[in-house]
């Protein structure tokens, strides 16, 4: 089984691509974001020191933590950021580990694809067999965040500015998808890819 890592900057078609090699292709597909809710959920591993660090203000009423709340307390402060990443990014990198290696082991997936927005910055390298960067020119991205998401463009700028550069995507991934066209043709580049990997 051959991990990839699928990474690329807001708006470049991730989810997209996505769906469609989980359509078409014998593989397990993981995305950290759908990981770093699960193990913020009662009895999970992040839960507790979360509570502890915000406060119980946090909590919805069924106990679960309220995502707006938490947002709402963290952007008030860096250092408050800084400690709840340093809950839940090892926390993820566990559970993520985890499943690769029982993906692994029931040995009846043919690729696993794991995306996240901070893969090369969250030490994933090390991880993946091979490290794909999803590109699409900037101004499509800005359309494709306007449209689909309804971003202003101050919030698109911000956004932008704090993700890696399209250099630093480049020099640390193995193979490009160029998904700036239409959407065939980024799955074209894929299956090629895919071929030559199997």
């Amino acid at each position: 089984m051959k991990v990839i890592g699928i990474t690329g900057g807001v708006g470049c078609g991730k989810s997209a691509l996505l769906s469609y090699v989980k359509e078409k292709y014998n593989c397990k597909v993981i995305l950290a974001d759908e990981v770093a809710h699960k193990v913020k959920e009662p009895g999970q591993s992040c839960y507790e020191a979360l509570v502890e660090l915000l406060s119980a203000d946090i909590l919805e009423e069924d106990l679960q933590i309220n995502r707006g709340k938490m947002a709402a307390r963290i952007f008030e402060s860096q250092e408050l950021l800084k400690r709840v990443n340093e809950i839940i990014h090892p926390a993820v990198k566990t559970f993520i580990l985890n499943e690769i290696a029982k993906t692994r082991a029931e040995g009846k997936a043919d690729f696993l694809f794991l995306e996240a927005a901070l893969l090369i910055e969250e030490g994933y390298l090390e991880i993946v067999d091979e490290m794909w960067y999803i590109y699409a020119d900037e101004q499509v991205r800005r359309r494709r965040l306007k449209e689909k998401r309804g971003y202003s463009d101050q919030k698109i700028e911000a956004i932008f500015r704090s993700q890696l550069t399209e250099e630093a995507f480049r020099r640390h991934c193995g193979f490009v998808v160029n998904n700036s066209e239409s959407l065939e043709s980024a799955c074209r580049q894929i299956d090629e890819r895919l071929c030559f990997c199997s």
